[in-house]
């Protein structure tokens, strides 16, 4: 059994905490709002009134907050109580922000492991959590227990930076296609198309992107943009049509504007003849 501190008692926090509960380890808590801990203190999680006298109690504490702001923070609040102790990051941030903290709790002494959280509160304690690391292998390894009781830990390599890589990475998958259904569902009730009209047909797209996916991945890895079944040509075309109809439908097209840049850009660099997984080489500022 490892003593194990949560720093943050948000939803996630709290999930964090009840799973390492279940596995029992000895679990301090802190959180800024002390109400929050009512549910966890009330299994047998142990108070702790400062974020030093937290990170004091346990071997490894788990920080999960807002963002890097608050975790530095606290680290910085917690001061001479993180020497020899390991910090484990679980707040959502830029890879060059987790850089910035771990140097900061190696200043202090301590020891740090960068980590995003990729599923949802239910899913903490079960296998299906998927909890991605960066930092030292030999850190991971030894908070592999405490990590397990969370979820399905995966360990992405030596640099600080590559969780929070991976974690804006796959948001960018999602928010973007969350935005662009949410346009997609504006643009087509301006047309009279009610949203569970217009459903049935989207997940049919959803469908597809699986493939794609897959064909795109391989052609920017290898480089090899020719004998395409999308050109860039094309593409061009069919955005114009589309921030057309947005336009038409007095729905901001902004979004479809940065894309369509990128691929106007590749069409003015000689490249329209090839596979739309060119763009992404006029993506870079």
């Amino acid at each position: 059994m490892t003593s194990v501190t949560v720093l943050g008692l948000g939803p996630m926090g709290q999930a964090l905490s009840g799973a390492l509960l279940d596995a029992n380890h000895r679990t301090t808590v802190w959180n800024r709002t002390e109400s929050k801990a009512d549910a966890v203190r009330a299994r047998g999680a142990v108070w702790a009134t400062t974020p030093g006298e937290a990170v004091a109690a346990g071997a490894v504490t788990l920080i999960n907050v807002v963002d890097h702001d608050v975790v530095d923070d606290l680290v910085a609040q917690a001061g001479g109580a993180v020497n020899g102790r390991v910090i484990v990051g679980l707040s959502s941030d830029t890879p060059d922000r987790a850089r910035h903290t771990a140097k900061l709790v190696a200043d202090l002494g301590g020891r740090y492991l960068d980590g995003a959280i990729m599923t949802p509160t239910p899913t903490i304690g079960t296998p299906s959590g998927s909890i991605l690391l960066a930092g030292p292998e030999q850190i991971f390894a030894e908070c592999r227990e405490v990590l397990d009781a969370l979820g399905t830990p995966t360990w992405l390599g030596e640099d600080y930076g590559r969780a929070a890589a991976f974690d804006m990475s796959l948001l960018d998958v999602f928010w973007t296609s969350v935005g662009g259904f949410l346009h997609a569902l504006t643009v087509a009730r301006a047309n009279g198309i009610a949203p569970g009209e217009f459903l049935p047909h989207a997940q049919g797209i959803v469908e597809i992107l699986g493939p794609i996916f897959d064909e795109l991945a391989e052609r920017v890895a290898g480089d090899r943009h020719g004998d395409s079944s999308a050109p860039v040509s094309s593409v061009a075309a069919s955005l114009r049509h589309l921030v057309g109809a947005s336009h038409d439908a007095g729905v901001d097209a902004g979004v479809l504007e940065v894309f369509q840049r990128c691929v106007d850009a590749a069409v003015a660099d000689g490249h329209g003849a090839d596979e739309v997984s060119r763009v992404a080489s006029a993506m870079t500022r």
